[in-house]
């Protein structure tokens, strides 16, 4: 299976919980029937995105949003990426993804590795650590296709997630996320063709639909890379579904005409992680 068809579900993001969960449910049911295998929600898709909103929506993993998406992946027979939502567990809270296989079930949890915290004199501030705390376990699945690497927006920086999801054998990264008009515009696009070209990887983004009147103005723009670092197609800022043909040979003749993942002198340097 050297191609298969991934979409990603730019959705807009309501402030009311259950209207969420039901459009996100009928968009993924229209990507399954336009052939689509491996689908994804973008960041925080069931409530909005701040700190004030995420005590308030956040629920258990299992529990009522994702409940409706293990539903959904079986009735469809596709694997899932759920976005994310705010996770209540033990106390805390994380922005956490849930990814689901055809049968319904549950093959991956990743919450959030790096928290939204930055400050951009005049333009935005943001701290997901007043109310969020961090994951740390990197997070891939398995699917007939390729394996798959998670990440969640912030994540996307970090470079070095990325090189281990590649030496990991991950052929696509996705990462739900929800960037700004500030950091929007400058970086968005320039970090997935930098994590696809580094890694000879597909690069998936899947972002909310613009909401100028929200209180957190997202970028959109969701948009698939592939391992030349070629932008394949790119939503504008509406609610959308968009659509790429994930072509694994392409990758392949990429990785032999331009061999890095050899070349790599580990004996001069390397990329570690600190647990499995």
């Amino acid at each position: 299976m050297a191609t298969f068809r991934l979409a990603l579900i730019q959705l807009h993001v309501s402030s009311i919980k259950s209207d969420n969960i039901t459009r996100a449910c009928s968009l993924i049911r229209e990507a399954a029937k336009q052939g689509a295998k491996v689908v994804s929600l973008p960041e925080c898709f069931n409530s909005p995105y701040g700190t004030n909103y995420f005590p308030e929506y956040a629920e258990k993993i299992p529990g009522e949003s994702t409940q409706k998406l293990a539903e959904v992946a079986k009735e469809s027979s596709i694997y899932l990426i759920g976005g994310s939502i705010p996770e209540e567990d033990a106390g805390k809270l994380y922005n956490t993804c849930a990814v689901f296989g055809p049968d319904g079930s549950l093959l991956v949890k990743h919450r959030k590795i790096h928290l939204f915290d930055i400050d951009v004199p005049g333009k935005i501030t943001f701290q997901e650590s007043k109310t969020l705390s961090p994951g740390d376990n990197l997070s891939t699945f398995d699917t007939p296709y390729c394996r798959v690497g998670l990440g969640i927006c912030y994540d996307m920086r970090f470079a070095e997630l990325a090189q281990i999801y590649a030496q990991r054998g991950c052929q696509l990264l996705v990462y739900p996320g929800a960037f700004n008009l500030t950091t929007g515009p400058a970086h968005w696009e320039l970090l997935q063709r930098a994590r696809a070209v580094d890694n000879q990887v597909y690069v998936a983004t899947a972002s909310p639909a613009r909401d100028d009147k929200a209180s957190y103005v997202v970028w959109g723009h969701s948009t698939v890379v592939d391992p030349w670092g070629q932008v394949l197609t790119k939503a504008g800022t509406e609610e959308m579904i968009l659509y790429s043909d994930i072509d694994l040979k392409k990758l392949a003749e990429v990785r032999q005409q331009i061999p890095i993942l050899k070349q790599k002198r580990a004996d001069l340097y390397a990329v570690e992680t600190k647990k499995p």
